[in-house]
């Protein structure tokens, strides 16, 4: 946690000291992608302020895709092909847009919009295509394991 408080921290000097108060950063945050973690969360390199990177996981608000390390095989298949279809959303430009930048409930990552250069949102797209399910951050459903 401490080290999600010093990212927030950091945005935070970089957009003003309210967004601290209310632990979102509105943004917009450049960042280019240097890894598909999964169907919902990238790795990248956020540049805050001029001159100044850091690498941070980000999990895209707002959408969950199926585990990659499911002990069932129709959600790793699931998984593999959310994950494939965000490498190809983002195949053309690796570059992209962060806001509403918040903590996560897991410790070293950030929640945030994920907007593509050409203005799409990343978490429509993979919902419109079926990869994702609309998620607010709760509890989620347990997945029926199906064997073929």
């Amino acid at each position: 946690m401490v080290k999600v408080f010093l990212i927030l921290a950091g945005l935070a000097a970089a957009f003003g000291a309210e967004a601290l108060a209310r632990d979102e950063i509105s943004g917009p945050v450049a960042a280019e992608i240097l890894r598909i973690v999964d169907g919902d969360t990238l790795l990248v390199e956020a540049q805050p302020w001029p001159q100044q990177k850091m690498e941070v996981y980000v999990r895209i608000r707002g959408i969950d895709t199926p585990e990659l390390h499911s002990k069932c095989v129709g959600v790793r298949q699931a998984a593999f092909d959310a994950q494939h279809a965000l490498e190809a959303l983002t195949a053309t430009s690796h570059r992209i847009q962060l806001t509403r930048i918040s903590g996560d409930k897991y410790f070293g990552r950030i929640v945030a919009d994920v907007t593509l250069s050409d203005g799409r949102s990343v978490a429509d797209d993979l919902l419109l295509a079926g990869f994702a399910q609309s998620y607010d951050g709760g509890r989620k459903p347990r997945l029926a394991c199906e064997t073929n």
